[in-house]
């Protein structure tokens, strides 16, 4: 069986770590038959290297690495592929193909709807306000994508609105997403963080909501919801598909 390395950003925040091995945790429940390994980009052990590593010394010659990473942004396209460039120069024999990144995949928009009606006790309030919280780029049609992104979220709902914040880089901030949305009307506001995990960003934004006064509930975080599986396994069975075919093309 071709591992399948999960390769997460990595924190300071020990939350984060934990949040990201419990969802793998439930990847391997889900497939017990396959090899699920994880490993972080930094500051969190095992690294890239080390899993890469020990899955060669171990005799495969073929993995498939699946970026936990809700952005095509730096990491997915620079770090990662020099890392695994590096593993393929360290270790000739071992095929390695990295997958796509989760990214607004539709059923992490229904994972977060489904934390907001977690949170809130209802998905379909008419008086609820919802404040997509999410990383900030330098890159304008970054910050765009985002912005659709809320638009899927709120899609059919009867909320009374919903709007992107940044945690850094861009505006909105929460602040005025939560200004925004109680002059729209809203009665109730849940702040929706589109992250994988809870961190040093995620406490900022609640701290900064904080000053908004009461009314404001906070969903988790997409964390080891099935949906974030689904997307998982599929990035896994595409890329091992494409990696089999360039195998069978370059016997």
């Amino acid at each position: 069986m071709t591992p399948l390395i999960a390769v997460a950003h990595g924190s300071r925040d020990p939350r984060s770590a934990r949040v990201v091995a419990a969802a793998v945790s439930a990847l391997r429940a889900v497939r017990p038959d396959l090899d699920v390994r994880l490993c972080f980009l930094d500051l969190n052990a095992p690294s890239v290297d080390q899993v890469l590593d020990a899955v060669a010394a171990e005799g495969h010659s073929a993995a498939v690495v699946v970026p936990m990473l809700l952005g095509s942004a730096f990491h997915a396209r620079v770090d990662l592929p020099a890392l695994l460039d590096a593993a393929r120069l360290r270790h000739p024999h071992l095929h390695v193909r990295q997958a796509d990144v989760l990214g607004h995949d539709a059923r992490l928009v229904e994972a977060v709807r489904h934390r907001i009606g977690e949170a809130s006790g209802s998905v379909d309030e008419s008086g609820l306000g919802i404040v997509l919280a999410a990383v900030g780029s330098s890159d304008p049609a970054a910050n765009d994508r985002t912005r659709e992104l809320t638009e899927s979220v709120a899609a059919g709902t009867r909320w009374s609105g919903a709007v992107t914040c940044f945690a850094t880089s861009a505006e909105p901030t929460v602040q005025q997403a939560i200004s925004m949305l109680r002059q729209a009307g809203a009665a109730r506001i849940v702040i929706a963080p589109w992250f994988l995990a809870p961190g040093l960003l995620t406490d900022r934004l609640s701290r900064a909501a904080e000053s908004c006064g009461p009314g404001i509930t906070y969903a988790a975080t997409i964390g080891p919801h099935p949906r974030l599986l689904d997307v998982m396994l599929d990035r896994y069975s595409q890329t091992h598909t494409e990696l089999q075919r360039y195998r069978a093309l370059s016997a």
